[in-house]
């Protein structure tokens, strides 16, 4: 793992399409865009299969019925697109392992038990940090990059945009539980590992194969674990069929997209876009939803003015982009991993 983490340092944007600043920004904003859709449309397939949302198991086979169908759709897409079946090689598939436990299983089991115990004013705030978490896991766990001052000012007015587009009359007062908030918490860790090991893996690995992999074996874990746990969903009719499809294209999609511009990017530079998650969160949910908002236009705009100049002073950043000159700098030992 050192020596994948070396090579990984060693590694700058590579000058190509997808390392060019505006192309970053839209496709990493598109990824955004679908992962905000995300929240109103499985509100919108919980009623549509009936899944009782106050049971965890339940919910757990929601998510890995979507995930593994998000898998399926990835890898039939790349077995059309290259005209041959997919496949990694017996000495990457512990890779294929390692990004499941952290990026579909441990991540998304945590989060939604988290985001049942706790109030949705707080749950959002407190997921909006995977952003920074994910930074500070790259420079200080990881030492891909180096953290800067630019780095962490990006990422403390990113967040404050995410708070304001959140205050919507709920409060932030009451009690902090370890099931809620703190398994939130431990799910953003696990993002900050994931877009980590993806970043390093994609070095040898197809992201498009371990993206897909990842996401069908990884939700497999999750459909057996809630069903032996007592979970179900109710009677799949065309339209929950249709919506679970979508969430699955959904998820497919935006985190291929995000391993692809992980590989040829500094992490920082990629995950500080994260940020938009639950901006577009907010305003898709209350398009799809209907829901009744007291987020005025001028809180709306203010919120997205932070979260671009979080953007901006982040990926402004020179020196997030590592050099050999920062790889041949005598470090202190790593962990394995």
């Amino acid at each position: 793992m050192d020596n994948d983490i070396a090579k990984t340092r060693e590694s700058t944007s590579d000058g190509s399409l997808l390392s060019r600043t505006l192309v970053v920004a839209l496709l990493a904003m598109l990824c955004c865009a679908l992962w905000g859709s995300a929240i109103p449309c499985i509100k919108i397939g919980y009623e549509l299969l009936a899944v009782d949302t106050g049971s965890v198991p339940s919910i757990l086979v929601f998510a890995g019925l979507r995930f593994t169908i998000a898998g399926s759709i990835v890898l039939a897409a790349y077995a059309a697109i290259e005209r041959r079946l997919p496949r990694v090689p017996r000495s990457s598939w512990s890779m294929v392992a390692r990004l499941s436990l952290a990026q579909t299983v441990v991540q998304y089991a945590f989060f939604y038990i988290g985001v049942s115990n706790a109030p949705g004013l707080t749950g959002t705030i407190v997921n909006a940090s995977n952003s920074f978490i994910c930074i500070l896991v790259t420079t200080l766990v990881f030492r891909l990059e180096k953290l800067t001052g630019r780095k962490v000012i990006g990422c403390l007015v990113g967040f404050v945009g995410v708070v304001i587009i959140n205050l919507t009359g709920g409060s932030l007062a009451g009690s902090v539980s370890l099931t809620g908030e703190g398994f939130i918490l431990i799910s953003c860790v696990c993002y900050g590992v994931s877009s980590s090991l993806i970043r390093m893996f994609s070095q040898r690995e197809n992201p498009v194969l371990l993206s897909g992999f990842q996401f069908f074996f990884g939700g497999i874990v999750l459909m057996v674990a809630g069903t032996l746990l007592g979970g179900r969903i109710g009677p799949i009719t065309p339209a929950g069929a249709g919506m679970v499809i979508w969430l699955g294209i959904v998820s497919g999609v935006a985190y291929t997209v995000w391993s692809i511009l992980l590989k040829h990017n500094p992490t920082s530079r990629v995950t500080i876009f994260g940020f938009m998650n639950p901006v577009f969160g907010v305003i898709l949910s209350a398009l799809l939803l209907h829901e009744q908002t007291a987020i005025t236009p001028a809180q709306c705009l203010l919120a997205l003015v932070l979260v671009a100049a979080g953007i901006m002073i982040t990926s402004t950043d020179g020196a997030s982009r590592p050099t050999q000159k920062l790889a041949a700098r005598s470090l202190a030992p790593r962990p394995r991993i």
